[in-house]
This record gives structure tokens, C-alpha cells and sequence, in this order.
């Protein structure tokens, strides 16, 4: 299988390339790589478990799709990051409601989504008002990538009120910080 792969640096021509974004022929069309069998595609789910007091998430190896619920319904975590699937993200969004939601889209065979992931997260630790999601780009989840337009991973997508407001693509973590705060000051 041949996988046809462009990289775009977030440097100027003059100074040493840095990769930013990973460009697949098509998000999602490679199975064997994107989650198509083997270890590749189990997934962790994190499932909310609620009691009279506490609510803690708990990490599942399953599998099915990662999603947060309490019961049957889906909700917004805040202070981590929550994997979401074309099935869960738009009902953890609108659960969301005024609060600012991020969508890191990554594929788990991109070098720049590898570099981001610990940042996401740490960034998730820090930021208790604000929603965190990451969407894996494989062919069960082309269907949402498609719709939400993306053309290189990592895009970072930043949701206001249900409604994509900016994006963010390739691993520039000050340029996400900076968006991030932009559109919760807004």
C-alpha cells in the first residue's frame, strides 16, 4: 500500500523545515493503518460514572467507539481530554452549551499529532472552563472529518455555541493558545 504524504512547514524557506501537518491522499483511507484491525483499532472509551456524590471517568479498553456518558446521555467533561466519534461529538458539543470547545482531529500514524498529544492535554488540565475533544480521522469517523472540512491533520477546530468559529492546522501550539483565548474573550 502506498500512502502519499505532503508536509508543510510552519517556517519560512530560509530557516530548516519543521513538519506541521500530515496531508493523507483522503482521511480515513487507509484501514490498516487508520484503525482498520489490529492493534490499531482498539480504542479506549471513558465512560462517566455517576454516584450520590462524586462523578469520576474511568478508562475502558472496549471495543466500541470512546465516548463520555452518565446513563445514556452525553456530556461535556471539562479538565481532560475526551475522545469523541462521528456519533458522540455533536451531542457532547451542544451539552457544552455557552462553554468554548477545542477539536483536536489527528490520525494515530501522524508525527506532528504525536507531538501535540501531551501539549492537548496538559493545555486540558490547565483550562477547567473550556471542553476538550480529540476525533481520530479513520474510516469510521470520515463521515464527521468530511463534514467539518478538514485537509491536513493535526486541524484544531474551535467550537463557540455549537458553530465552528476558528481552526487552527499543523502542531503550532502557541498559535492554538492564542486562538483558544481569542475566541473565550469574545
Amino acid at each position: 500500500m502506498a500512502l502519499r504524504l505532503s508536509v508543510s512547514s510552519s517556517h519560512g524557506p530560509a530557516s530548516s523545515p519543521a513538519i506541521s501537518t500530515c496531508r493523507p491522499a483522503a482521511c480515513g483511507r487507509f484501514p490498516a493503518l487508520l484503525g482498520g484491525g489490529g492493534v490499531a483499532s482498539q480504542r479506549r472509551s471513558l465512560t462517566v460514572v455517576s454516584g450520590p456524590e462524586t462523578r469520576a471517568v474511568i478508562p475502558v479498553r472496549s471495543s466500541g467507539s470512546d465516548t463520555a456518558t452518565v446513563g445514556a446521555e452525553t456530556v461535556a467533561v471539562t479538565g481532560k481530554v475526551t475522545e469523541v466519534n462521528k456519533d458522540t461529538f455533536w451531542p457532547i458539543v451542544k451539552s457544552a452549551g455557552p462553554k468554548v470547545v477545542v477539536l483536536d482531529m489527528y490520525t494515530q500514524w501522524c508525527g506532528p499529532c504525536k507531538v501535540m498529544a501531551p501539549k492537548f492535554q496538559e493545555m486540558s488540565e490547565k483550562d477547567q472552563d473550556v471542553v476538550f475533544l480529540k476525533l481520530d480521522c479513520n474510516q469510521d469517523n470520515k463521515s464527521l472529518a468530511k463534514e467539518l472540512g478538514i485537509k491536513v491533520v493535526p486541524t484544531f477546530k474551535i467550537l463557540k455555541d455549537g458553530k465552528v468559529v476558528k481552526e487552527v492546522t499543523g502542531a503550532k501550539l502557541d498559535e492554538l493558545i492564542q486562538a483558544i483565548e481569542t475566541v473565550k474573550s469574545s
